[in-house]
């Protein structure tokens, strides 16, 4: 316990303060980590590799080092990361069954190693859809990963461990992956807050790909400020990713606090205010209105934009596992498989002819934050759906869930815009959904800075969920 707060209620950011002036030991924060895991994991299904061993040494290796004076920004805070980044000594499963046949990786993913070198300790490994195809945290491999609050609900995909361990208290911070959603769909399922950086910011080096020209990697948290804390650690250059783009670091932490003064923000309408449930549309004006915010701007072409993004998807998605196909059909879910098969039959004409609209979507996106500082749009059509649903009816049309999830997401991810998820708990709610803060490329900070007001006014929370476990 921390003056009364249970030590899973604590944000990294409060730990890492309480762990660096001896409030906290390392290892008493770990301990506590390690139990509510236990307790919970077997519901919650969020974890697939728990590095216990390695944690309590690093927690030492904190203790000591706190007690020697130095300072660590991110002391004794433990974190997980999706399993398709390399762990020292865990194979790196990246939710499939093919996979965990390869070797134990032999050195930790660049970003996991920037964020064990501030101090915080690595917990383990985390449950995604198979491949980061997925929207839902269903995993046929792996078991599903569920929301902690609703255990009949889907906590969201492919991050889907990353959002539901954060949700359920058992680490305050987690690293995911977004390709077309993959951070923001369960930061709205699960009432989280998370960060896709603009395309190129961090390193990808260490982690296993989906689709290289519009993967991001990220975290997601309980606060904004500990996006833009964890965001500044994960910063800087690595001679090992040739996609980091070469961009000096944005100082994000010391911007939060200037407020929302001064900004232009927007909400978007036409295609972000359709096919959606009603508490879609009321969480953006839900925001909009603690903002002060009555503009509305278009986003010019954002289904073209989103038809594309899922052109270029499954095509280099489908390149990647060609071989594995042919030869291991019955080892993939048969919906993964189904949808790379899918990819290998798109005529390359349609591909660049998506790459030609992605470069003139790019220039009008360009164009439209020359009006605007940040845009705001739901990050999903809906809340959480139960674990399962197949189809969904928006406006009187029924569709496929599992793609329809990342209706608001893909026409962003496309471009590679920066976004924070910011969760939003309607009036009577039981779920939380998410809004979608996007700035201009490169311009982290506004987004981050949006979002720390929205918190600040009580708007977004992220509380943990109430879960049947042992108060630590």
């Amino acid at each position: 316990m921390s003056g009364g707060t249970p030590l899973s209620a604590l944000t990294a950011s409060e730990i890492a303060s309480s762990v660096g002036t001896g409030t906290l030991r390392a290892k008493e924060v770990l301990e506590a980590s390690l139990a509510r895991i236990e307790t919970l994991n077997p519901a919650v299904n969020a974890f697939t590799d728990v590095t216990a061993q390695r944690a309590l040494a690093e927690a030492e290796e904190v203790d000591a080092a706190v007690a020697k004076g130095a300072e660590l920004p991110l002391a004794g805070v433990p974190f997980a990361v999706k399993n398709l980044f390399d762990i020292e000594g865990v194979v790196t499963r990246a939710g499939s069954k093919i996979n965990r046949e390869n070797a134990p990786a032999v050195a930790d993913a660049t970003l996991v190693s920037k964020l064990r070198s501030a101090g915080a300790v690595l917990v383990g490994g985390l449950n995604m859809g198979e491949y980061a195809y997925d929207f839902t945290g269903e995993n046929f491999h792996d078991g599903n990963c569920v929301n902690p609050h609703d255990l009949g609900r889907m906590s969201g995909g492919s991050s889907s461990g990353s959002g539901a361990a954060v949700a359920a208290g058992m680490v305050p911070l987690t690293l995911g992956s977004d390709t077309n959603g993959s951070i923001r769909v369960p930061s709205s399922f699960c009432g989280l807050f998370g960060l896709k950086p603009t395309y190129g910011r961090l390193s990808r080096h260490g982690t296993y790909p989906f689709v290289g020209s519009l993967d991001h990697l990220g975290p997601m948290a309980r606060s904004a400020k500990d996006l833009a804390l964890v965001f500044d650690t994960l910063q800087g250059p690595d001679p090992f990713d040739p996609a980091q783009a070469e961009r000096e670091s944005l100082a994000t932490l010391t911007e939060i606090e200037k407020g929302t003064d001064g900004l232009r923000i927007a909400v978007a309408g036409g295609y972000f205010r359709q096919k959606a449930e009603p508490e879609a549309f009321a969480a953006v004006d839900k925001v909009a209105q603690a903002l002060g915010v009555t503009a509305e701007i278009d986003i010019p072409e954002a289904a073209r934009a989103r038809a594309s993004a899922y052109v270029i998807t499954v095509a280099e998605g489908a390149s990647l596992h060609l071989e594995r196909i042919i030869k291991r059909p019955w080892d993939y879910d048969p919906d993964t498989r189904d949808r790379f098969l899918s990819g290998t039959m798109v005529p390359a004409v349609w591909v660049q002819q998506a790459q030609r609209f992605r470069s003139w979507f790019r220039d009008k996106m360009r164009r439209v934050f020359e009006d605007v500082d940040v845009i705001l749009t739901p990050a999903t059509p809906f809340s959480a759906l139960p674990s399962g649903t197949k189809t969904i009816t928006l406006d009187g049309e029924t569709m496929p869930a599992r793609p329809n999830i990342g209706l608001f997401t893909q026409p962003i991810s496309f471009i590679g815009l920066p976004v924070v998820a910011v969760p939003v708990w309607l009036e009577g709610a039981s779920l939380p959904i998410g809004v979608q803060v996007i700035a201009p490329a490169w311009r982290e900070d506004l987004a981050l800075r949006v979002a720390a007001e929205l918190e600040r006014a009580g708007v977004c929370k992220a509380p943990v969920a109430a879960l049947d476990a042992p108060i630590t």
